[in-house]
């Protein structure tokens, strides 16, 4: 997907035609739009719209730029516990949860503040769990070549909560393994046993 030049504090207000939409979608669903407590409320939605994918006005690239780092390190790089809330492309309804994200750095690090930065940026589109896994895990394949990268994700669903199902309970969890996490059982287990601690119960 081709990702869209980051707009200012301006671009986040949405359109017209955006809010024309949210005020037909209420006359749809039987509401009054321009009654007191709605009147302003397709402008509110609009903003928090784009505020909510505003992703797509971000690029990976962008992100990391000035940020890879010429390190002599070889071991494990590991941030646990990323929260992150992304909308369900199906139902546009919120999921969120934790990210574990490990990779072995090739000369190459990241600043460690740039990682969670990524996963906002992927995580503000309307995405599903499992693409918004991969995607995370193939930039910074992409960005800094290393040996290997972990990305597991867990989240709650209210597709799955407020409607359908309606199990309050259940967790969702997607991984994606590339490189030296994929071809070597340790360093995947290595990598699983040290976010055992933070996994959702």
């Amino acid at each position: 997907m081709k990702e869209k030049k980051e707009e200012g504090h301006d671009g986040d207000r949405g359109s017209e035609a955006l809010r024309q939409a949210i005020g037909t979608l209420l006359g749809e669903l039987g509401e009054d739009p321009l009654r007191e407590g709605l009147q302003n409320t397709p402008a509110r939605v609009a903003k928090s719209l784009r505020y909510l994918t505003r992703g797509y006005r971000q690029s990976a690239e962008k992100i990391l730029n000035n940020a890879l780092y010429t390190v002599p390190h070889d071991e494990m790089v590991i941030i646990k516990d990323i929260d992150f809330f992304s909308l369900c492309e199906h139902h546009l309804l919120p999921f969120f949860g934790k990210c574990h994200i490990a990779y072995l750095p090739n000369r190459k690090v990241i600043g460690l503040s740039k990682i969670p930065r990524l996963v906002e940026m992927y995580s503000r589109r309307l995405q599903i769990q499992e693409r918004l896994t991969s995607e995370i895990a193939h930039a910074i394949e992409e960005n800094i070549s290393p040996l290997g990268v972990a990305v597991v994700m867990e989240a709650r669903h209210m597709c799955m909560v407020m409607r359908g199902v309606e199990k309050i309970n259940s967790v969702a969890t997607t991984s994606a393994m590339l490189g030296g996490f994929r071809s070597h059982t340790a360093t995947r287990m290595e990598f699983l046993t040290l976010i055992q601690s933070s996994l959702i119960k």
